[in-house]
């Protein structure tokens, strides 16, 4: 499910029209960032992260000169949209194809002979379809493809010859771009925010102050993490790879990119290893009662994949690091359509920085108990 990433590319290019109407609807004050410019230097660090450097994958790929990581940052949801669209859209069509059937058959075996009112009939089950189809390909289709009937994953590559790191992606997500590898920060670099982590993947950012496009891009890859200290040994399974190369880091499984069912029904359980661990055997039990979701899910998020085709790579991207081969240039803003560009400007001030750094908290003030909270009662001495 591309999900995440098709909203965060639809915010990055709406209208002034909509993003204006959007703000005067819910009266809400017009978005600015809320990042200061201490808070990118913060981001970028490639100072050791962890002394375990490991991946949980899936890797699809692994040499001397790249390794190409799963990328999607709600993996774990895929199939939803399949199972909404199989079980609406299908029946409906199936439905309105034998109504359509039966009215010709009957229109034909009634020659030469031509009975109006089911010629009548015959053209309004043809004009329902055409409308029926004119509304899913207008308003539908655009979640449909989400998981149908595009890219079977989102990527990222990194290349240890170029120092680049490309991203993957459908057109509607973004699509392809090249970043410089030292343009690249972490969400997963500090030990004080892994009680933010349990349940998130490794996130990715090249903020616009560093690329010089006028919007942010992230990328969500990888699994779940059960904890900070998963996503630390990630990064730096990563940065070690780009630094010092594929000896540095323990050769990784490869995983196919073929629809393996195995993969469809895992996806539900990434980063619950180690919760479903420590859980009482109370809330064990009671996920044998809810198993029938987990399939049914699973069953959808395979479909999805079988549905898809296999990602691939442009020439210049698969040959870069070759001998004698050119190196991809980084992505820039002439390299989207003028309507594009003009939609990125536009949303521009959303990614500005504030100037200096941002304000220390304030320490909070102890909360007092009730007894301390009462007024002490008077003193009867003085009555």
């Amino acid at each position: 499910m591309f999900l995440i990433e098709w909203g965060f590319w639809k915010m990055a290019t709406e209208s002034s029209a909509s993003r204006n109407a959007a703000y005067a609807q819910r009266s809400l004050p017009d978005e600015r960032s809320d990042s200061n410019v201490s808070d990118v230097g913060l981001d970028i660090s490639f100072k050791s992260a962890s002394e375990h450097p490991h991946t949980r994958g899936p890797i699809y790929a692994f040499n001397e000169t790249y390794f190409d990581m799963r990328c999607g940052g709600s993996e774990e949801k895929r199939g939803l949209i399949t199972l909404m669209t199989l079980g609406g859209v299908a029946p409906t069509i199936y439905a309105w194809a034998q109504l359509t059937h039966g009215f010709l058959v009957f229109n034909i075996s009634a020659l030469p002979e031509f009975n109006i009112p089911i010629i009548l009939l015959n053209t309004l089950a043809l004009l329902i379809g055409a409308g029926l189809t004119y509304l899913y390909l207008r308003y539908g289709f655009h979640l449909t493809r989400l998981e149908l009937f595009t890219s079977r994953h989102l990527l990222i590559r990194f290349n240890r010859k170029t120092q680049q790191v490309h991203l993957h992606r459908p057109t509607y997500c973004g699509g392809i771009v090249t970043f410089p590898w030292r343009e690249t920060g972490s969400t997963s670099t500090y030990q004080e925010d892994d009680p933010l982590s349990l349940g998130t993947r490794l996130g990715l950012v090249w903020h616009p102050s560093r690329t010089g496009l006028p919007h942010m891009e992230m990328a969500f890859i990888g699994k779940q993490g059960q904890g900070g200290s998963e996503l630390r040994d990630e990064w730096e399974f990563i940065r070690r790879y780009m630094e010092e190369g594929p000896h540095a880091v323990p050769r990784p499984r490869l995983s196919t990119q073929l629809p393996s069912p195995i993969q469809a029904f895992s996806a539900q359980f990434e980063g619950l290893g180690r919760f479903f661990r420590k859980s009482s055997w109370l809330f064990k039990v009671a996920l044998l009662f809810v198993w029938p979701a987990f399939v049914i899910i699973g069953t959808g998020h395979w479909l999805s994949l079988l549905l898809c085709w296999r990602p691939r790579w442009p020439k210049v991207i698969r040959e870069a690091g070759l001998p004698g081969k050119p190196v991809p240039p980084v992505t820039t803003l002439s390299d989207y359509p003028p309507a594009i560009q003009a939609r990125l400007l536009a949303n521009a001030d959303r990614w500005q920085l504030k100037p200096g750094k941002r304000p220390a908290k304030k320490p909070r003030k102890p909360r007092r108990s009730k007894a301390q909270a009462k007024p002490a009662a008077p003193n009867e001495d003085c009555v």
